[in-house]
């Protein structure tokens, strides 16, 4: 049989990684390279950094629209993170076709929120080879004040209190080997066995065996 022609329905991919570990930077790699692969846009009350646009790293809104989205139910996740909100939109989840993946980089609040409701997703964390250099990265990235950093290496223990709910850890000690990991982890999804998804060559397979 040839299995080039099977069609599988795309798959949520979830990306996690304390701040200044290189999540971005990878995501962004993934995503050029291959077309397959849509980004999901979170919307967050947070204002954007330098070289940010309104609806390509986020939607940047106002507290009051975002409060409104949570009452209308719009949101699949939401949470409040560094004093912000943030929040994945519920309708790329729910229009996912085929053969194409949605990639979230989201924190590991909304991770496991994402994860209870669409239990098939595939969990990446990524992380730096220490503390020490997650510190250097964040300081020499020179975005955010001193206090802020102090907020975010805070932060990471409780962060790194769920690797093990995750089914894959990429430790970005080189960018690119990096990038080449997360690459290879998406591509095996192509070959996962999906009890839950009726495709046509699970029903040929069925077929096959009466």
């Amino acid at each position: 049989m040839d299995n080039s022609k099977t069609k599988l329905l795309g798959n949520i991919i979830i990306i996690s990684a304390p701040s200044g570990a290189g999540k971005s930077s990878i995501c962004k790699a993934v995503i050029n390279s291959n077309q397959n692969i849509l980004y999901s846009v979170s919307y967050t009350t947070r204002l954007p950094r330098n070289g940010e646009k309104n609806g390509k790293e986020y939607f940047f809104i106002n507290k009051s629209t975002f409060e409104k989205m949570i009452k209308e139910k719009k949101f699949a996740e939401w949470a409040i993170v560094h004093s912000h909100y943030y929040g994945t939109p519920k309708v790329p989840l729910e229009t996912l076709g085929i053969n194409k993946n949605i990639l979230l980089e989201i924190d590991v609040q909304g991770a496991m929120n994402i994860k209870k409701q669409y239990s098939n997703a595939c969990m990446i964390f990524i992380m730096t080879p220490d503390l020490k250099t997650l510190k250097n990265r964040l300081v020499s990235r020179n975005k955010e004040c001193n206090e802020i950093i102090n907020l975010r290496l805070k932060n990471v223990k409780k962060e790194l209190k769920y690797i093990y709910k995750y089914e894959y850890l990429v430790i970005n000690k080189k960018l690119s080997s990096a990038i080449h990991a997360v690459k290879i982890i998406i591509e095996s999804l192509h070959y996962k066995i999906q009890k839950t998804k009726n495709t046509s060559y699970q029903r040929r397979i069925k077929n096959d065996t009466k």
